[in-house]
């Protein structure tokens, strides 16, 4: 069976791909996303389907993306309706026990949020007017980052880089023990507890949140009085809004509008940070995504999903059924071990 690929006309662009990229390697290009929607068996995605493109999703097909189902019920109960195949990137893993698909993008957000922290800290974003750096003879500012996974730690190492005073804050000691032996004496350690968390943000300039519970809801660590008792003018920096956010105070936002206030603490909660550097995540994306897209294409998804339990664990919903654990309980729904629904 000959494979066929359609892709939507322009999608390449914000990567810097012409349509005529995909053309020269025998893709066909479609005028718009309907035409994907209507003729597509396995549609690929990098962001969940917005609720009007979840409309024209059709019994059976199979749909391969970011999907973060565990915060959005709205979403979920989309998919369960449409009947389809629900396989979401951020709950694949890998025989080391790592999310792979999950990986890149947490990269590319852990490195960028010192940058973006930064400009917010700028007095015309409404942060306090410190440079993440400092000066001779003027401190340089305190960044906080909670979880040293591989969101946190990447944040770790561009805010030394920058200059800055760096803590990690993690409930892992083994996590602690890597960010000291990576960063040495750039990165101070603290072992994660209600007041730890609260005196740390207390202090800090910037606090980088990168809290993850695979497929489940972020842990809300920041409580609406720790905002309240932060400085004036500090800022957070949310890189788990795609999970619920790690603050109680924290909201989605897009890269149009990308900040807000709450207590004079300026609040940087964009889904889609990666966005914002899409040729970078592109590739980073497609290098650890081909595989698996391969995969269902050449094999079908039942297959496919039969044959690798690590691509199986990313499944979310089939045909009506939850098949992610830690989404079914966040959404407090029946759970289906993905084995049952798929008759293996």
């Amino acid at each position: 069976m000959v494979t066929r690929v359609i892709v939507e006309k322009t999608a390449g662009l914000g990567a810097g791909l012409a349509d005529a990229d995909y053309q020269a390697v025998g893709a066909e290009i479609v005028p718009d996303a309907d035409q994907v929607f209507a003729r597509a068996e396995l549609i690929v995605k990098v962001k969940e389907p917005l609720a009007p493109e979840r409309k024209k999703l059709r019994p059976g097909q199979v749909l391969f993306t970011y999907l973060h189902l565990a915060a959005d019920p709205e979403q979920t109960a989309d998919l369960m309706a449409a009947g389809i195949i629900a396989i979401a990137y951020e709950t694949v893993t890998s025989p080391q026990g790592t999310l792979p698909l999950l990986t890149p993008m947490s990269e590319v957000a852990g490195r960028m949020a010192p940058h973006v922290g930064a400009r917010c800290l700028e007095k015309e974003n409404g942060g306090r007017g410190v440079l993440l750096g400092g000066v001779p003879g003027v401190p340089p500012a305190d960044v906080v980052i909670l979880g040293g996974g591989v969101a946190g730690s990447n944040a770790a190492l561009i805010s030394a880089g920058m200059g800055a005073t760096v803590t990690v804050v993690d409930r892992n000691p083994e996590v602690l023990r890597r960010i000291a032996s990576q960063l040495e004496t750039r990165a101070r350690t603290v072992f994660s507890t209600r007041d730890a968390i609260e005196a740390v943000c207390r202090r800090a300039d910037l606090v980088i949140g990168s809290v993850l519970v695979p497929g489940a809801t972020a842990p809300k660590l920041i409580t609406r009085d720790t905002v309240k008792a932060m400085k004036p003018g500090a800022v957070i920096v949310d890189i788990a809004i795609d999970q619920g956010g790690c603050s109680e105070t924290s909201r989605p936002t897009t890269h149009s509008a990308p900040t807000y206030t709450v207590d004079d603490v300026v609040h940087y909660c964009v889904t889609n940070m990666p966005g914002a550097v899409a040729r970078t995540s592109t590739f980073a994306l497609n290098n650890v995504t081909l595989p698996f897209v391969l995969a269902l294409a050449d094999k079908g998804y039942r297959r496919a999903l039969g044959e690798d339990p690590h691509l199986r664990n990313g499944l979310n919903v089939f045909e009506g059924q939850v098949t992610h654990r830690a989404v079914a309980d966040a959404l407090k729904l029946k759970f289906t071990p993905p084995e049952a629904a798929l008759r293996l």
